[in-house]
């Protein structure tokens, strides 16, 4: 069997972005996204970068709203507020990870729905459930525009979700639904667990645990989502990124795999930047 076609982010990305740009043209005012970064976090800050670039090849303006990492529960609340009184502002995002003396859940729920982009808002994770328009998580969306992208029709496959987080899995799992596929969401209590995922003809895993899934686990010809960003001491002891998946191992049986770096990553920034102009149409 030939080695499997590899899903590239980077170019699905790319398409996207290129898409975003005549929209943007069209829409009567000035498309923005607002951040809000509270503390010096290295990796929130980097991405807050990679967001600020990404936004302004497309067209979009970005505004970081940083606060010190000694910034209260309140002191955040007021900010979120106050950008969702703001007609001006028609995106917003709050960078992870927050202080501990913040908390997350009650932030994420205060964002106003139709400016959530991240789609973080209990609110908009419900409109999911419901078939309602909505702006769904970043990262899921990411998941279905991959598998779109390689021709397999959804309804009637034999789906398996590996891992059950709010922002990836279950949302996942409901989009998968709507697509009228047969979808299993499995946990670190699942039985018979390697069995399932073998009869999978949609694999996704989001468990971040570095290769999970191993060649034997997966069906042939199956379609491989690799949505695990984990961090790793190679032979060399340099730290590299891997996935969920045995990328090598898998790819010799899978029909499509996505990589990681350079699968789900770019595609979940470009559908933050898909659901940063869809709300300001």
């Amino acid at each position: 069997m030939a080695a499997a076609t590899i899903i590239d982010g980077v170019s699905l990305a790319g398409a996207v972005k290129d898409g975003l740009v005549g929209r943007i043209a069209v829409i009567d005012g000035q498309v923005r996204l607002d951040a809000v970064l509270v503390g010096e976090d290295q990796g929130a800050v980097l991405y807050a970068d990679s967001q600020a670039r990404a936004c302004e090849k497309v067209g979009i303006a970005y505004s970081l709203h940083q606060l010190p990492a000694t910034a209260t529960h309140a002191q955040v609340e007021e900010l979120i507020i106050r950008l969702n009184e703001d007609p001006n502002v028609t995106a917003i995002m709050v960078q992870m990870p927050l202080p501990a003396c913040v908390r997350t859940d009650d932030i994420q729920s205060l964002i106003a729905p139709h400016k959530d982009v991240e789609g973080v808002n209990p609110a908009n994770i419900g409109n999911i459930v419901f078939g309602r328009r909505s702006l769904v998580p970043c990262t899921a969306l990411a998941v279905m525009e991959m598998i779109e992208s390689t021709g397999i029709t959804m309804q009637g496959c034999r789906a398996v979700c590996v891992g059950a987080s709010t922002i990836v899995g279950k949302p996942v799992a409901v989009l998968l639904m709507q697509a009228e596929a047969t979808v299993i969401s499995t946990n670190v209590h699942t039985k018979d667990h390697d069995n399932l995922t073998l009869g999978a003809d949609i694999l996704v895993s989001a468990a971040g645990v570095p290769n999970l899934i191993k060649p034997e686990m997966v069906k042939a010809g199956a379609v491989v989502i690799d949505v695990g960003i984990n961090r790793i001491e190679g032979e060399d002891g340099k730290k590299r990124t891997v996935g969920d998946v045995d990328f090598d191992g898998v790819k010799e049986v899978a029909g499509f795999i996505s990589p990681v770096p350079g699968g789900v990553g770019p595609m979940t920034v470009a559908m933050l930047l898909r659901n940063t102009v869809q709300a300001a149409e």
